[in-house]
């Protein structure tokens, strides 16, 4: 079978992208000033490019799939296929300028906007009537102000470059994740489909482990039967009765926030040795 090309983005992604991996399985190995990690599975060949350019690789099928930020598939106009939103690496694509323009003297001038996202933030600079013209930047695109552009447009987490460089945001464009990727010519290949599927139900299922926990506990036969309804399961908890026939061993997956308040109320339902214990993998 023909191997199954993936891009893995450089930079800040590549991280949780990499942990990715090794939880669903397939561990990547690095080595210095390489491009092309080692997996292990070999029926896939890995390649590092940065994420503004994996949509329109894949769209030209030199590659089968990848991992971006959907803004970068926006701004590329990717024809491509998302398979998951992996959920991490969260960004706002915002509108900034220096504190102490307000939005009358934004619309007195013309406005040097500096940006990498040059065809989103266009778009948005005409819907919203600007005077503009856009300089292109390459990275830390907020040092532009107030000598060299009026505004950025820029991808932001918590904002707080943006206000230790003096800038406040005016506008938030849209909000960015990580996204599985994957070109449509590869999904129209069976095998390579059948392998693609294969992966984005493993990261699901490694994303769903992160955000459950197993509970397991003994209960005593007397009044079970009115308890078992009441407890918060994927489907229905697993049950088992305890040698001797004292009681019942149950199991329930939950999600971890539902913990704090969950593990006392067991308790006063006739709950005893409660364990929690992490999963790795979580398949409905």
């Amino acid at each position: 079978m023909e191997k199954l090309r993936i891009l893995i983005p450089k930079g800040r992604i590549f991280e949780n992208v990499s942990r990715l991996f090794a939880e669903a399985g397939f561990p990547l190995a690095m080595t210095d000033r390489t491009y092309r990690p080692r997996v292990a599975a070999d029926w896939l060949d890995a390649k590092i490019m940065k994420p503004q350019n994996v949509g329109e690789l894949l769209e030209l099928g030199s590659h089968d799939a990848g991992f971006t930020g959907v803004d970068w598939i926006l701004e590329s106009a990717a024809d491509v296929q998302e398979m998951l939103d992996l959920g991490f690496d969260r960004v706002r694509i915002v509108a900034a300028v220096p504190a102490e323009l307000d939005e009358q003297a934004l619309r007195k001038k013309k406005l040097v906007v500096a940006t990498e996202y040059v065809n989103l933030a266009g778009s948005w600079l005409k819907k919203q009537g600007y005077d503009y013209r856009i300089l292109r930047t390459y990275g830390a695109t907020e040092v532009f102000p107030p000598d060299d552009a009026d505004m950025i447009i820029d991808n932001t987490s918590t904002g707080q470059t943006l206000q230790d460089n003096g800038l406040r945001i005016v506008a938030a464009i849209l909000e960015s994740s990580t996204r599985f990727v994957v070109s449509k010519a590869a999904l129209e290949n069976r095998e390579k489909r059948s392998r693609i599927e294969e992966l984005a139900m493993l990261f699901k299922a490694v994303l769903d482990g992160r955000e459950r926990v197993m509970l397991e506990m003994n209960f005593p036969k007397q009044g079970f039967e009115e308890i078992v309804p009441s407890l918060p399961a994927m489907r229905s908890p697993t049950v088992s009765p305890l040698y001797g026939e004292k009681g019942y061993a149950v199991k329930i997956a939950v999600k971890k926030d539902e913990i704090p308040g969950l593990i006392p109320r067991l308790k006063k339902l006739g709950a005893g040795d409660i364990v929690e214990y992490d999963l790795r993998k979580v398949v409905p």
